[in-house]
Formats: C-alpha cells, sequence, structure tokens
C-alpha cells in the first residue's frame, strides 16, 4: 500500500508478502537516489540491540545480510557488533568520513497503529530512530526500512523487550530476502566497498 503525499509503502508479512515487489521499490528508490545524488555505493545502516527482542530486528537483518556475502553493498550493525544509541553518533561521523559515495539506506524497528503491527515500510528520506521509546536521536539515511514490532498506544518502556520473536523474525526474513534479491538484480559488484563494515 502506498501513502499519498509522500513515498512511503507498507507490506504485511502475515500475508501475501511479495519479495519480488518490496525489492522493485526498493531498487526503484536506490537507483534513483544513487542518481540525483551521484553515489556509486551502498550501505546498510541496521540500527537496533541484541539485547531486546523488539530492537534486534536491525541487527538480525545486518547479521543475515552480511551472511550472503552481498559484493555490491557494506553492512553497518550486526548481532556481533550492533549499531545503537549509544554509538550510532560515533558511527555516523565515520560514515560520513569514511562513506561519503554511499547511499545509506536506515534499517530499524519501529512502532506504529496495533493494526499495522507486523508491517514493513520502505520509504525515502531520513530515518529518525528511538521515536518510538522517547529516545532523541539524529535522523539517518537517504532511504529508511522499518519493521513495525509493536504498537505505539503502548507506554509501557518494556514493551520492546516483550515483542514476540516470531514476529520480530518473520520481518528480519521478509526484508533480507528482499533486498537480497533486489542487489542480485543489480549485480554490480563494489570493488573497493564491500563486505561488513565495524562500527567502532
Amino acid at each position: 500500500m502506498k501513502i499519498s503525499g509522500r513515498e512511503i509503502y507498507y507490506y504485511n508479512t502475515e500475508k501475501e508478502f511479495e519479495a519480488e515487489r518490496f525489492a522493485g521499490h526498493f531498487l526503484g528508490m536506490l537507483t534513483e537516489e544513487m542518481r540525483l545524488k551521484k553515489k556509486t555505493e551502498i550501505l546498510f545502516l541496521c540500527i537496533g540491540t541484541d539485547r531486546s527482542t523488539g530492537d534486534s530486528l536491525g541487527p538480525l537483518i545486518g547479521y543475515k545480510l552480511a551472511k550472503a556475502g552481498l559484493e555490491n553493498a557494506r553492512i553497518l550493525g550486526t548481532l556481533e557488533k550492533p549499531v545503537h544509541a549509544m554509538n550510532l553518533e560515533h558511527c555516523m561521523k565515520r560514515v560520513n568520513k569514511t562513506c561519503r559515495d554511499a547511499v545509506v539506506v536506515a534499517v530499524d524497528a519501529s512502532v506504529g497503529n496495533a493494526e499495522h503491527v507486523g508491517y514493513v515500510t520502505l520509504g525515502r528520506g531520513a530515518l529518525r530512530p528511538g521515536l518510538g521509546v522517547q529516545k532523541e536521536l539524529d535522523a539517518v539515511g537517504d532511504i529508511f526500512i522499518t519493521g513495525i514490532v509493536g504498537s505505539s498506544g503502548s507506554r509501557d518502556p518494556l514493551m520492546l523487550q516483550s515483542v514476540r520473536l516470531s514476529v520480530v523474525m518473520r520481518l528480519a526474513d521478509c526484508i533480507s530476502r528482499s533486498l537480497i534479491l533486489g542487489l542480485k538484480v543489480i549485480g554490480k559488484p563494489v570493488d573497493k566497498f564491500q563486505g561488513e563494515l565495524s562500527p567502532f
């Protein structure tokens, strides 16, 4: 589903999720951003922590992308080396210094309407990590991908820790499968810019 007025798409992972459709929309955004901003490389910034089930979506996707051995993208944020609220600012300084030619795709868990739990969003523009848990962090990325893991109606600060792992894993599987498919379509290796980037 596309929301009018702003280019943002919603995908339901519980039924009729089409990895090809997600990959097609993602590729369209990615190639246009690369053309408009004259960028030649791709960086996935996967935000979150493995210490909270609901917030582990980003590192899980980073882990899956790194394991896939992508030759045309860089990954920052995995289960082993997560990017989270405590090191995000430092990581972005590194990215801005060493990855100036990359379109940054920010990936994170999010909260939303109760009926959208289990949905994936894809949109153009920066992501504001931490808003769902009342954290003030700088906006990051040129394209954003989120998985809605919980309801914004909950005021419980421990909500993210009680999210079902099955929901997070389904979101991570759908997102990573779509991204890998899309990057295989591009098929262009980036010789000097591949593999996992350490946040430290």
